[in-house]
């Protein structure tokens, strides 16, 4: 097994640097057309002359926005490549204005693939084009039936790049269709979400928690007997009603729950088009939607995004990874142990255990425990854990190191039959956040990347960083979010000596790639 996990570690790393699918278990899909050609993000509008000059691993130029483009809210960013990883840059982005108008969720097409002309079949699928779902500026003040959202959003790829890809081109529109469905609730915010759609405001006295007069609740007892109106009753009066409270949902529980599905959505998305696409790999997902003067933040993966206000950071985002998700992982592992393959163990032990501690009492923990226990090795422990490592070594299977994300459909552990989907979750955690709460100066920021930053900067070397170089600038320079976004990246690439990238006090900067918005929030306190 030892063996195995070794030729893991090589096949996942190769994989990554051929740009294919990593595991034994990928579909030989260099036969099929790929759904979206190798691209970086479409607001940098870079010429193919241009993608080729960045992805130099040995100069790693740093590439921003160009002085002549504008993002909304005069958002800046930056990207630069790794130092020899893969290939290709595996992170893409995307920022745009995004119009969700008002249809019902049934007008939202279908992805599985038609046998259409590519030509054709773009138009029909949810690329954007031809579904309204872009912002025609020309036609916004006449739109009175349309919500307007701000969309950022960023996807680490890993495995390739088609999955990340194909995410930072459709997510925005999936997350466009799910609101299309509750558009006229969500502008009607004097109102709360009705239960049931369709149906009016129930004024029945007992369902707003306050029941006048002798009516009372069916008892367990009396329902049993056949009381009145009871299951059974040969009294056919309608019984008092059992509940007399209902749960109130707000609106914001409405985009989060939007939110929620479309991820999924994408990831189902990218599962049945990889029967007729190439799509390769998986990615994470970080998400940022302004809707409404709030900030829904959704997270899948390890990339990360804080809100820097006033000197204070606000984390936005929570990282999913083997060891943030331990508990969930080894509980699935201990209810569908056939997901094991009779090759992994659910519980987790401080180093391998070895044949000859059979016996022996060792230190334990499984899904129920955050401390540690004494328990008798046996037969069973010998096997390979479900977690193995620690921080970023830690790995799912020994194969992947992160727990949530799109796509990695077909990846499986090395010379194995054994899928790892089943321990990923595409589902996000959306954290809110309301602009409205306070006024927003031109240096209060969200700051959002991929762990290529986080990895060699933490949260207050981040803020302390944006906060100075925001400082030295001049706050009407639209620019200057860009340039702070540069700044940032350059400080976690760091600069190549004879001992590689190196960063603040020689320590080792990041040899992976890095994308990174800056988004200013005083643009939010003045939307409509």
């Amino acid at each position: 097994m030892l063996g195995r996990v070794k030729c893991a570690v090589a096949g996942f790393m190769g994989g990554i640097m051929a740009g294919g699918s990593s595991g034994g278990g990928c579909n030989p899909g260099s036969e099929l057309p790929v759904k979206f050609p190798y691209m970086r993000p479409e607001f940098l509008g870079l010429s193919p002359d241009e993608i080729e000059c960045s992805g130099d691993h040995t100069a790693r130029p740093i590439v921003i926005l160009r002085e002549t483009r504008r993002l909304p809210w005069a958002t800046g960013y930056a990207e630069v490549i790794n130092a020899g990883k893969s290939a290709l840059n595996e992170d893409q982005a995307c920022c745009e204005l995004v119009i969700a108008r008002r249809r019902p969720m049934s007008y939202c097409p279908p992805s599985t693939p038609s046998k259409t002309p590519t030509a054709k079949r773009r138009n029909s699928l949810p690329n954007g084009e031809g579904l309204g779902l872009r912002l025609d500026h020309s036609a916004l003040g006449e739109d009175s039936e349309g919500l307007v959202f701000h969309y950022w959003a960023l996807f680490d790829g890993h495995a390739g790049w088609g999955a990340a890809v194909v995410a930072s081109r459709l997510m925005q529109h999936h997350i466009a269709c799910q609101l299309q469905a509750v558009i006229e609730i969500l502008r009607n915010l004097s109102s709360l979400p009705p239960t049931v759609l369709g149906e009016e405001p129930d004024t029945n006295p007992y369902l707003q928690g306050n029941p006048p007069g002798p009516h009372r609740s069916l008892t367990r007892a009396a329902s049993l007997r056949g009381a009145s109106g009871a299951p059974g009753s040969p009294c056919n009066t309608p019984p008092p009603p059992r509940f007399y409270t209902e749960k109130k949902i707000q609106h914001e529980s409405l985009v989060i729950g939007a939110i929620e599905n479309a991820f999924k959505e994408m990831d189902a998305q990218i599962e049945r088009e990889k029967q007729v696409f190439h799509i390769t790999g998986g990615c994470t997902a970080l998400t940022v939607v302004y809707l409404l003067g709030k900030l829904y933040v959704g997270n899948a993966g390890d990339s990360r995004a804080i809100i820097i206000r006033s000197n204070e950071i606000i984390p936005m985002s929570t990282e999913f990874t083997p060891e943030s998700e331990r508990q969930r992982l080894q509980f699935l592992g201990f209810m569908q142990p056939h997901l094991l393959g009779n090759e992994f163990t659910h519980l987790e032990f401080p180093r391998r255990v070895q044949r000859k501690e059979v016996g022996k009492r060792m230190l334990y923990r499984d899904f129920t425990m955050n401390g540690w226990a004494y328990k008798t090795i046996e037969e069973e422990d010998l096997k390979f854990p479900l977690i193995y490592g620690e921080g970023k070594k830690a790995r799912v299977l020994a194969t992947i190191g992160v727990t949530r994300g799109l796509g990695d459909h077909d990846l499986k552990v090395h010379d194995s039959n054994i899928y790892i989907k089943p321990f990923l979750s595409c589902c996000p955690e959306v954290k809110v956040y309301d602009l409205a709460q306070c006024e927003h100066g031109a240096d209060d920021v969200l700051v959002m990347a991929t762990d290529g930053l986080w990895d060699v900067l933490s949260n207050q070397e981040v803020a302390e960083s944006v906060t100075t170089f925001l400082a030295n600038c001049d706050p009407d320079d639209l620019h200057r979010y860009t340039m702070a976004a540069q700044d940032l990246v350059m400080r976690a690439r760091g600069v190549l000596r004879d001992r590689g990238w190196r960063i603040t006090n020689e320590r080792l900067g990041s040899g992976d790639d890095i994308s990174a918005f800056i988004i200013p929030l005083m643009y939010g306190n003045h939307q409509p």
